[in-house]
């Protein structure tokens, strides 16, 4: 499982500027990011380095934060069909997924399912199905 900050900001003009220039000044690397908005705040997801000291400087600079696990699924392949086949296993087990966005691994360019889920027993269903989830980027 990997730790994923998930940012609260307001949705104003340069919001995710001011958050990526905060993670700059403390040598933080994103891996991931995603942004999604609602009618006055957004959520800021990313995947970094060091999660703790990520949240550590955001919440200095007045954010909300919170440090959450998720589950990140090497696909292995770039195939129409591959996030499919992963999301109808766990269909048949009855996991509900909360969220999922695709990443790329940096030196092998292969995607990366990352999601969340309700059920504690993902991790190790998807891992009996043969698949090989990541601990890092």
């Amino acid at each position: 499982m990997l730790h994923q900050v998930s940012i609260f900001a307001a949705n104003t003009k340069g919001a995710l500027s001011r958050i990526t220039s905060i993670l700059a000044r403390n040598d933080i690397n994103i891996y991931t990011m995603l942004a999604t908005d609602s009618a006055e705040f957004g959520i800021i997801r990313l995947i970094v380095d060091q999660s703790d000291k990520a949240s550590e400087a955001l919440e200095k600079e007045g954010y909300q934060c919170r440090v959450d696990l998720v589950l990140a699924v090497d696909m292995k392949s770039d195939k129409p069909g591959t996030l499919d086949h992963i999301l109808s296993d766990l269909q048949n087990a009855n996991v509900m997924i909360r969220y999922l966005y695709i990443s790329f691994d940096r030196q092998t360019s292969s995607p990366i399912a990352v999601f969340s889920t309700t059920e504690s027993e993902t991790e190790a269903f998807l891992k009996g199905k043969g698949y090989h989830l990541l601990d890092r980027f």
